[in-house]
């Protein structure tokens, strides 16, 4: 099944989440190589692609797992936690509906 893992960034966590980035993005990789990531990315704190010091607010990542737990274990163990980039993570199934 689908998860999507909502996550929020603590206040000025630009240089930190800068810093943990490779190792996030291998983390995603990994699922997208193993068929099971719909879709990710950051959540820019302006209305711009790049938002520059403004930096992120959070992260969003849809993805295929076993089980609600095994997608929680999962969030629980990002990069971006143990860099203090990650306030908080909310993890819910998802329903794919579009596109087809």
């Amino acid at each position: 099944m689908l998860y999507a893992i909502y996550s929020t960034d603590v206040p000025n966590s630009l240089a930190a989440r800068q810093s943990a980035r490779p190792a996030h993005l291998a983390r995603l990789q990994e699922l997208e190589q193993q068929g099971r990531l719909l879709t990710a990315g950051p959540l820019p704190a302006v209305d711009s692609n790049d938002p520059g010091e403004a930096g992120f607010t959070g992260s969003l990542v849809i993805a295929e797992f076993d089980s609600l737990e095994a997608a929680r274990e999962w969030a629980g163990q990002d990069p971006y936690i143990s860099a203090c980039v990650y306030d908080n993570s909310v993890v819910k199934p998802y329903k794919k509906v579009f596109p087809n």
